[in-house]
């Protein structure tokens, strides 16, 4: 079985415990305002440009094979409705400006990458994580991964939004050590507005997952504007208090770093001019949180 992947990092220090490798699988149903990684919203590899590195040689233009770019009087165009993804145009660029966000790889061929890294794991208690994206756009994948890292006894975390079926998310409590799972805002249209979809489906598989007995940390991108406001955090904590087996919620401050990448790869941004919390903030944030008997933590 082949899946589309976004990145595979190694040495990540932040998604789970340990030293781990997290593996990016393309591909969201989620359009959240402040994505980090918006190119990895599209299901498939999907062509990145960059007009500040073209020095305008035209080698993709006949590097193509289907004759995307061209070029215009003071640039290159791509179209992408002709694009399939080939990356030949990437291969061929002198200055880095095209790349293509995304490839197919097999599960196995995941794995053997991630094994190049184990005696991290084993000193560190790390693992492999299963990142996104979303990864449970790609539930087969995701359960052939989770199988292989079994297999060779790694220690497995899923970051996910929930936003999946619940058999499928369900399939995946016997292979999964760990879940970080997304907590973005309570009121659902709120909910619908910043991140283009309901939330009744990630709180439920949320429950539902404390009901079966698994390891749950809940992570919370704290965004001063959207969701940082006392009356979301109190909802969000009376919630997470009624989930069996959750652990934590890390409140993760929001940064300008998704701006940038925006503008990178042409993007609108509608969160310009958002500023990162302050420290008072998110103090005040914890304390709520762990009034409702819920361990709150962040990193400022």
């Amino acid at each position: 079985m082949k899946g589309v992947v976004f990145d595979v990092k190694r040495y990540s220090l932040h998604d789970g415990p340990g030293i781990r490798v997290s593996v990016h699988l393309k591909g969201c149903p989620l359009s959240c305002l402040w994505c980090h990684n918006p190119e990895s919203q599209d299901f498939s590899p999907r062509p990145l440009f960059r007009k500040d590195r073209c020095v305008a040689c035209e080698a993709c233009v006949s590097a193509c094979p289907n004759g995307a770019v061209a070029p215009l009087v003071s640039r290159l165009e791509t179209d992408v409705s002709l694009c399939q993804g080939a990356g030949e145009c990437a291969k061929v660029c002198p200055s880095g400006a095209r790349e293509i966000c995304g490839r197919e790889m097999t599960a196995c061929g995941v794995m053997r990458d991630a094994l190049k890294e184990r005696v991290f794991f084993d000193q560190s208690g790390g693992g492999v994580t299963i990142t996104g994206g979303e990864p449970m756009s790609q539930p087969a994948f995701v359960m052939e991964l989770l199988e292989e890292c079994k297999r060779n006894e790694i220690h497995t975390a899923l970051d996910t939004s929930g936003f999946a079926g619940e058999s499928a998310v369900m399939d995946t409590v016997p292979l999964t050590d760990l879940y970080l799972y997304d907590v973005k805002i309570m009121d659902p249209g709120k909910h619908r507005e910043y991140t283009g979809v309901d939330n009744d489906i990630i709180l439920s598989n949320l429950k539902k997952l404390g009901e079966r007995g698994a390891s749950i940390h809940a992570r919370m991108p704290f965004i001063p504007g959207v969701n940082a406001d006392d009356k979301n955090v109190l909802a969000t904590a009376e919630f997470l208090s009624g989930v069996k087996g959750l652990r934590l919620l890390h409140l993760l401050p929001y940064h300008t770093a998704a701006e940038d990448k925006h503008d990178r790869w042409g993007m609108e941004y509608r969160l310009r001019g958002t500023f990162p919390p302050t420290e008072q903030s998110l103090r005040r944030a914890a304390e709520i949180v762990e009034s409702k008997g819920v361990k709150a933590i962040y990193n400022s």
